[in-house]
Protein backbone atom coordinates (compact mmCIF):
# COMPACT_ATOMS: atom_id res chain seq x y z
CA UNK A 1 0.00 0.00 0.00
CA UNK A 2 1.22 3.48 -0.90
CA UNK A 3 1.69 5.32 2.77
CA UNK A 4 2.29 9.19 2.75
CA UNK A 5 3.86 9.89 5.55
CA UNK A 6 6.73 7.06 7.06
CA UNK A 7 5.66 4.92 9.92
CA UNK A 8 2.34 7.39 10.80
CA UNK A 9 -0.88 5.34 10.48
CA UNK A 10 -3.30 6.13 8.30
CA UNK A 11 -5.99 7.94 11.13
CA UNK A 12 -2.86 9.65 12.31
CA UNK A 13 -2.53 11.16 8.65
CA UNK A 14 -6.14 12.17 8.29
CA UNK A 15 -6.32 13.73 11.50
CA UNK A 16 -2.76 15.65 10.75
CA UNK A 17 -4.78 16.95 6.80
CA UNK A 18 -8.04 17.41 8.46
CA UNK A 19 -6.25 19.85 10.72
CA UNK A 20 -3.98 21.44 8.11
CA UNK A 21 -7.38 22.22 5.73
CA UNK A 22 -9.54 23.17 8.47
CA UNK A 23 -7.23 25.96 9.32
CA UNK A 24 -6.38 26.60 5.33
CA UNK A 25 -10.98 26.81 5.42
CA UNK A 26 -11.20 29.03 8.70
CA UNK A 27 -8.39 31.46 7.01
CA UNK A 28 -9.31 32.08 3.86
CA UNK A 29 -6.22 31.46 2.26
CA UNK A 30 -3.07 29.32 3.01
CA UNK A 31 -2.03 26.43 5.07
CA UNK A 32 1.14 28.81 6.72
CA UNK A 33 -0.51 31.88 7.65
CA UNK A 34 -2.75 34.75 6.53
CA UNK A 35 -4.03 35.23 3.05
CA UNK A 36 -2.07 36.78 0.79
CA UNK A 37 1.21 35.40 2.37
CA UNK A 38 3.52 32.63 0.98
CA UNK A 39 1.69 29.62 1.22
CA UNK A 40 3.32 25.99 1.57
CA UNK A 41 -0.38 24.61 -0.21
CA UNK A 42 -0.56 26.34 -3.52
CA UNK A 43 -0.05 29.89 -4.82
CA UNK A 44 -0.89 33.32 -2.55
CA UNK A 45 -2.32 35.08 -5.64
CA UNK A 46 -4.81 32.25 -6.70
CA UNK A 47 -6.16 33.49 -9.67
CA UNK A 48 -2.67 34.19 -11.45
CA UNK A 49 -1.98 30.14 -10.40
CA UNK A 50 -5.42 29.00 -12.03
CA UNK A 51 -4.85 31.21 -15.29
CA UNK A 52 -1.66 29.62 -15.31
CA UNK A 53 -3.19 25.84 -15.20
CA UNK A 54 -5.16 27.33 -17.77
CA UNK A 55 -8.62 28.15 -16.25
CA UNK A 56 -10.38 30.53 -18.22
CA UNK A 57 -11.21 34.25 -17.16
CA UNK A 58 -14.99 33.56 -17.67
CA UNK A 59 -14.54 30.50 -15.46
CA UNK A 60 -12.71 32.21 -12.75
CA UNK A 61 -15.30 35.00 -12.87
CA UNK A 62 -18.17 32.95 -11.92
CA UNK A 63 -16.75 31.86 -8.74
CA UNK A 64 -17.98 32.76 -5.65
CA UNK A 65 -15.17 34.95 -3.29
CA UNK A 66 -13.10 32.74 -1.56
CA UNK A 67 -14.19 29.44 -3.46
CA UNK A 68 -9.97 29.34 -5.41
CA UNK A 69 -8.39 28.86 -2.23
CA UNK A 70 -4.78 28.60 -4.69
CA UNK A 71 -4.50 24.87 -3.96
CA UNK A 72 -4.71 23.35 -7.79
CA UNK A 73 -2.09 21.42 -8.89
CA UNK A 74 -3.56 21.41 -12.67
CA UNK A 75 -6.78 21.72 -14.51
CA UNK A 76 -9.16 18.45 -13.97
CA UNK A 77 -12.16 19.99 -15.39
CA UNK A 78 -10.48 20.52 -18.32
CA UNK A 79 -8.93 17.15 -18.53
CA UNK A 80 -11.77 15.03 -18.35
CA UNK A 81 -13.33 17.33 -21.21
CA UNK A 82 -16.61 17.81 -19.18
CA UNK A 83 -20.24 17.56 -21.50
CA UNK A 84 -23.41 19.33 -20.47
CA UNK A 85 -25.95 16.47 -18.85
CA UNK A 86 -22.87 14.68 -17.32
CA UNK A 87 -22.92 13.58 -13.83
CA UNK A 88 -19.68 14.89 -12.29
CA UNK A 89 -17.58 13.82 -8.95
CA UNK A 90 -15.28 15.78 -7.12
CA UNK A 91 -13.18 14.21 -4.67
CA UNK A 92 -11.62 16.20 -2.06
CA UNK A 93 -13.24 19.38 -3.30
CA UNK A 94 -12.43 22.18 -0.24
CA UNK A 95 -14.10 25.49 -0.94
CA UNK A 96 -16.07 24.17 -4.10
CA UNK A 97 -13.84 26.02 -6.71
CA UNK A 98 -13.78 22.53 -9.24
CA UNK A 99 -17.21 21.91 -8.43
CA UNK A 100 -18.19 25.73 -9.61
CA UNK A 101 -15.75 25.41 -12.49
CA UNK A 102 -17.37 22.13 -13.36
CA UNK A 103 -21.04 23.23 -13.03
CA UNK A 104 -21.03 25.59 -15.65
CA UNK A 105 -19.87 23.09 -18.21
CA UNK A 106 -22.29 20.37 -17.34
CA UNK A 107 -24.88 23.26 -17.17
CA UNK A 108 -28.80 23.03 -15.83
CA UNK A 109 -29.53 19.43 -16.62
CA UNK A 110 -26.17 18.36 -14.88
CA UNK A 111 -24.89 18.06 -11.68
CA UNK A 112 -21.98 17.94 -9.85
CA UNK A 113 -21.03 16.79 -5.91
CA UNK A 114 -18.29 17.49 -3.98
CA UNK A 115 -17.15 15.35 -1.55
CA UNK A 116 -14.39 16.54 1.73
CA UNK A 117 -13.47 14.99 4.80
CA UNK A 118 -13.14 18.46 6.24
CA UNK A 119 -16.59 20.06 8.09
CA UNK A 120 -14.96 23.63 8.09
CA UNK A 121 -14.55 23.06 4.05
CA UNK A 122 -17.96 21.28 3.39
CA UNK A 123 -19.87 24.49 5.63
CA UNK A 124 -17.52 27.13 3.55
CA UNK A 125 -18.50 25.00 0.27
CA UNK A 126 -21.97 24.81 1.11
CA UNK A 127 -22.20 29.23 1.96
CA UNK A 128 -20.86 29.38 -1.20
CA UNK A 129 -23.23 27.11 -3.71
CA UNK A 130 -25.55 29.49 -2.30
CA UNK A 131 -23.44 32.54 -3.86
CA UNK A 132 -22.67 30.97 -6.91
CA UNK A 133 -26.41 30.31 -7.74
CA UNK A 134 -27.19 33.24 -7.10
CA UNK A 135 -24.47 34.59 -9.66
CA UNK A 136 -24.85 32.05 -12.26
CA UNK A 137 -28.74 30.62 -11.93
CA UNK A 138 -27.03 27.31 -11.53
CA UNK A 139 -28.34 25.45 -8.56
CA UNK A 140 -26.86 22.14 -9.96
CA UNK A 141 -24.07 21.29 -7.07
CA UNK A 142 -23.89 19.32 -3.97
CA UNK A 143 -21.40 19.11 -1.05
CA UNK A 144 -20.95 15.75 1.12
CA UNK A 145 -19.31 14.97 4.34
CA UNK A 146 -17.07 12.08 3.72
CA UNK A 147 -13.18 10.35 2.98
CA UNK A 148 -12.31 9.80 -0.44
CA UNK A 149 -11.30 6.43 0.78
CA UNK A 150 -15.29 5.78 1.47
CA UNK A 151 -16.96 7.69 -0.67
CA UNK A 152 -20.96 8.54 0.07
CA UNK A 153 -21.36 7.70 -3.37
CA UNK A 154 -24.09 5.19 -5.13
CA UNK A 155 -22.13 2.12 -7.53
CA UNK A 156 -21.93 3.03 -11.18
CA UNK A 157 -23.22 6.43 -10.83
CA UNK A 158 -21.64 9.14 -12.26
CA UNK A 159 -20.38 9.68 -15.51
CA UNK A 160 -16.98 11.81 -14.31
CA UNK A 161 -14.25 11.40 -11.69
CA UNK A 162 -12.19 14.70 -11.17
CA UNK A 163 -9.48 15.24 -8.42
CA UNK A 164 -7.54 18.04 -7.68
CA UNK A 165 -4.34 18.09 -5.94
CA UNK A 166 -5.85 15.65 -2.95
CA UNK A 167 -5.15 11.86 -4.20
CA UNK A 168 -1.92 12.56 -2.65
CA UNK A 169 -2.84 13.51 1.05
CA UNK A 170 -4.40 9.60 1.02
CA UNK A 171 -2.66 6.92 3.37
CA UNK A 172 -4.33 4.56 1.26
CA UNK A 173 -4.18 5.70 -2.02
CA UNK A 174 -4.78 2.07 -4.17
CA UNK A 175 -8.30 2.61 -2.08
CA UNK A 176 -8.90 5.84 -3.21
CA UNK A 177 -8.49 4.45 -6.70
CA UNK A 178 -11.12 1.56 -6.57
CA UNK A 179 -13.59 3.85 -5.38
CA UNK A 180 -12.71 6.14 -8.15
CA UNK A 181 -13.98 2.93 -10.39
CA UNK A 182 -16.83 1.82 -8.41
CA UNK A 183 -18.45 5.20 -8.56
CA UNK A 184 -18.25 5.69 -11.94
CA UNK A 185 -20.76 4.16 -14.70
CA UNK A 186 -19.13 1.71 -16.99
CA UNK A 187 -17.21 3.71 -19.91
CA UNK A 188 -16.90 6.54 -17.49
CA UNK A 189 -14.05 8.47 -17.09
CA UNK A 190 -11.19 9.61 -14.42
CA UNK A 191 -9.12 12.95 -14.60
CA UNK A 192 -6.90 13.57 -11.97
CA UNK A 193 -4.18 16.28 -11.53
CA UNK A 194 -2.16 15.63 -8.67
CA UNK A 195 1.41 15.62 -7.39
CA UNK A 196 3.40 12.68 -7.99
CA UNK A 197 7.41 11.78 -7.29
CA UNK A 198 9.90 11.27 -10.54
CA UNK A 199 12.63 9.80 -7.32
CA UNK A 200 11.55 9.51 -4.15
CA UNK A 201 11.93 12.22 -1.55
CA UNK A 202 14.43 12.50 1.61
CA UNK A 203 13.17 10.81 4.71
CA UNK A 204 13.20 14.31 6.57
CA UNK A 205 10.51 15.77 4.18
CA UNK A 206 8.35 12.53 3.91
CA UNK A 207 8.36 13.06 8.13
CA UNK A 208 7.50 16.88 7.81
CA UNK A 209 3.75 17.70 8.91
CA UNK A 210 4.16 20.93 7.16
CA UNK A 211 4.78 19.07 3.55
CA UNK A 212 2.14 16.66 4.24
CA UNK A 213 -0.50 19.25 4.49
CA UNK A 214 1.28 20.91 1.37
CA UNK A 215 0.98 18.07 -0.41
CA UNK A 216 4.39 17.07 -1.01
CA UNK A 217 5.07 14.28 1.33
CA UNK A 218 2.32 12.17 0.45
CA UNK A 219 2.63 11.97 -2.89
CA UNK A 220 3.76 8.79 -4.87
CA UNK A 221 6.02 7.91 -7.61
CA UNK A 222 4.35 8.11 -11.03
CA UNK A 223 4.85 4.49 -11.76
CA UNK A 224 3.51 3.89 -8.26
CA UNK A 225 0.33 6.03 -9.77
CA UNK A 226 -0.04 3.88 -12.69
CA UNK A 227 0.05 0.21 -11.34
CA UNK A 228 -2.70 1.93 -8.69
CA UNK A 229 -5.19 2.74 -11.21
CA UNK A 230 -4.55 -0.11 -13.57
CA UNK A 231 -5.33 -2.58 -10.34
CA UNK A 232 -8.35 -0.85 -9.66
CA UNK A 233 -10.03 -1.94 -13.21
CA UNK A 234 -8.96 1.34 -14.88
CA UNK A 235 -8.20 1.14 -18.77
CA UNK A 236 -6.39 3.52 -21.00
CA UNK A 237 -4.63 5.11 -18.29
CA UNK A 238 -2.33 7.98 -20.00
CA UNK A 239 0.59 9.68 -17.70
CA UNK A 240 1.44 13.35 -18.57
CA UNK A 241 3.64 14.75 -16.19
CA UNK A 242 4.31 18.43 -15.72
CA UNK A 243 7.19 19.91 -13.12
CA UNK A 244 6.43 23.62 -14.63
CA UNK A 245 3.40 23.71 -12.46
CA UNK A 246 5.06 23.05 -9.70
CA UNK A 247 7.36 25.64 -9.65
CA UNK A 248 4.47 27.75 -10.32
CA UNK A 249 2.51 26.42 -7.04
CA UNK A 250 5.86 26.66 -4.86
CA UNK A 251 7.78 29.49 -5.48
CA UNK A 252 10.98 29.67 -4.11
CA UNK A 253 9.67 32.32 -1.56
CA UNK A 254 7.16 30.08 -0.62
CA UNK A 255 7.50 28.68 3.38
CA UNK A 256 7.55 24.38 2.30
CA UNK A 257 10.02 25.60 -0.75
CA UNK A 258 11.94 26.82 1.84
CA UNK A 259 11.95 24.23 3.73
CA UNK A 260 12.19 21.66 1.76
CA UNK A 261 15.34 22.70 0.31
CA UNK A 262 16.90 22.60 3.54
CA UNK A 263 17.08 18.50 3.07
CA UNK A 264 17.24 18.23 -0.52
CA UNK A 265 20.77 17.49 -1.95
CA UNK A 266 22.85 20.52 -3.14
CA UNK A 267 21.92 22.01 -6.40
CA UNK A 268 18.38 20.00 -6.39
CA UNK A 269 15.00 21.48 -6.37
CA UNK A 270 11.99 20.55 -5.75
CA UNK A 271 10.52 20.01 -8.90
CA UNK A 272 13.46 17.82 -9.46
CA UNK A 273 11.69 15.29 -7.16
CA UNK A 274 7.79 16.34 -7.80
CA UNK A 275 5.95 17.04 -10.71
CA UNK A 276 2.04 17.74 -11.20
CA UNK A 277 0.58 14.42 -12.90
CA UNK A 278 -2.13 14.64 -14.68
CA UNK A 279 -3.58 11.12 -15.24
CA UNK A 280 -6.48 10.06 -17.09
CA UNK A 281 -8.35 6.94 -17.26
CA UNK A 282 -11.35 4.62 -18.32
CA UNK A 283 -13.81 2.15 -16.47
CA UNK A 284 -14.34 -0.32 -18.91
CA UNK A 285 -17.70 -0.50 -20.62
Amino acid sequence: MARCCGSKDGQAVRETVRRGYARIAERGGSCCGPKRQSSCCGSSRPDRLARRLGYSEGELAALPEGANLGLSCGNPAALAALRPGEVVLDLGSGGGFDVFVAAQQVGKKGRVIGVDMTPEMVGKARRNAAAFAERTGLANVEFRLGEIEHLPVADASVDAVISNCVINLSPDKPQVWREVARVLRPGGRAAVSDLALVRPLPAAVRESAAALVGCVAGAALVTETEKMARAAGLVEIELDPRPGHVEAMFPESAGLHRRTLKHLPKGRKLSDYVVSLYVSARKPR
